[in-house]
């Protein structure tokens, strides 16, 4: 279980959101959507750990984040707009990284390769990737080094239908294995039966996605 109860996050003097609450479960998926500004990025960055909320708690498996921040952090993946690429290591070798800070070998590389289609430019450094082939391989640390967690800020960015594809696919079968995933967007993407979480209301408002 991952729960936010009364989240509220504030930048400098700016209240970015209050108010939100949100329960998810093995399986679950939440999308959150809004207008830009509306805090879409501060709201994941707050399930991350990476901001601190003004008030409310998070929970993970029926214990207070704040209580043991290290061993939550282990079990998250967040993909933000920055990719966490090294220019100078190869594709193949920036997974390995990941892979190894899991405790996964060239299997788990393989597969995230294999996952978002990227197995071609295994040998090339990552300075000469499109902004499209970096997002991929941005996603596919979370097949190389898995975790129960995913925090995924905009993923599709810079992608085109295919890869789009094999996003939602690389979800569908995370959920289905028992895994939580969080997507913040404004595109289409298909996440069956997730919840939804509205952040452009004077409330954020939580139901059902419907037809995404």
């Amino acid at each position: 279980m991952f729960e936010g109860r009364d989240l509220a996050c504030l930048r400098g003097e700016r209240l970015v959101f209050g108010g939100v609450d949100f329960a998810l479960s093995a399986g679950d998926a939440l999308l959150v959507t809004g207008a830009n500004g509306s805090g879409k990025s501060s709201l994941l960055r707050v399930m991350a750990g990476l901001l601190r909320p003004v008030t409310g708690t998070l929970h993970w498996r029926g214990q207070a984040v704040a209580e043991d921040r290290e061993g939550f952090a282990a079990e998250l993946r967040y993909v933000g707009h920055l990719d966490a690429i090294k220019p100078v290591l190869t594709v193949a070798e920036n997974l390995a990284f990941w892979a190894r800070l899991a405790g996964q070998g060239p299997d788990a590389v393989a597969r995230g390769l294999e996952a978002l289609g990227i197995g071609h430019l295994a040998g090339l450094p990552a300075r000469v990737l499109s902004a499209g082939q970096r997002r991929r391989l941005g996603l596919a640390r979370l097949i190389a080094a898995p975790a129960p967690l995913w925090l995924l800020d905009e993923p599709t960015v810079a992608l085109d239908t295919a890869s789009v594809a094999a996003v939602e696919a690389a979800i569908a079968e995370h959920r289905a294995s028992g895994g939580i995933a969080v997507v913040s967007t404004n595109a289409p993407v298909s996440l069956p039966e997730a919840r939804r979480l509205v952040m452009d209301e004077a409330e954020p408002v939580e139901t059902v996605a419907d037809g995404w």
